[in-house]
């Protein structure tokens, strides 16, 4: 009887750390989706407050002597909020994601987010992106000065090669400005592993240096 209650007991406490392993594996999943839907919002919430600029879909193009001809649209309309506009390639990381029109949650969760009131790939001015950190971001702090991105779209492929890596505080609007030149300007919350809406951004900036 004392070895039937032993036992009992003992299969009743291996119960309890599976039960207890459960519940924290369901902890860890609760955390890392209330850490994705905070950034959705934070990164939503920040973009909103952004004033847009005109933007001009327009790109300078040469003739056969070489000079410069009168602008060409790259695009024959702008997207809707959804859309998948094309894809960006990251060569180094061996990735290549979807990029989705708009920064919503939704967007996000679909791939690398194009902010709206920005220019789209290619064309002249400031092209910006967003995505998570946990997700299609996670890799980006591999990246280094030099290493390559390709916008695919239907107006061609864009490749712009990263001339500086910034991290800045989430309310830090200078990385959401008008360029004179054709920029790509790709962020992502940091630091990569905190727990929650992360405090800062991570900013990878690259100059547009060859369009096919």
């Amino acid at each position: 009887m004392r070895r039937a209650r032993h036992s009992q007991g003992r299969v009743s406490l291996g119960v309890a750390v599976s039960l207890g392993l459960v519940v924290l594996g369901i902890g860890g999943i609760g955390c890392a989706l209330v850490n994705i839907n905070a950034e959705a919002a934070a990164t939503a919430d920040a973009y909103r407050s952004i004033p847009s600029w005109p933007t001009t879909p327009t790109v300078e193009r040469s003739g056969p002597s070489g000079d410069a001809t009168a602008p060409v649209a790259l695009y024959a309309r702008y997207p809707s909020e959804g859309d998948v506009i094309g894809s960006l390639s990251i060569p180094v990381l061996k990735q290549k994601l979807p990029i989705v029109e708009g920064t919503a949650d939704d967007d996000l969760k679909r791939g690398v987010g194009h902010f709206s009131q920005s220019v789209l790939p290619g064309e002249q001015d400031n092209c910006v992106l967003s995505g998570h950190r946990d997700t299609v971001f996670a890799s980006l702090g591999k990246l280094k000065v030099g290493d390559l991105f390709i916008a695919q779209t239907v107006a061609g492929a864009f490749t712009y090669q990263i001339s500086r890596i910034r991290i800045v505080h989430k309310d830090d609007t200078t990385i959401i400005v008008p360029t004179d030149h054709a920029v790509l300007t790709v962020s992502t919350c940091y630091p990569f592993h905190f727990v929650g809406a992360a405090p800062d951004r991570y900013v990878l900036i690259a100059d547009l240096v060859t369009n096919e």
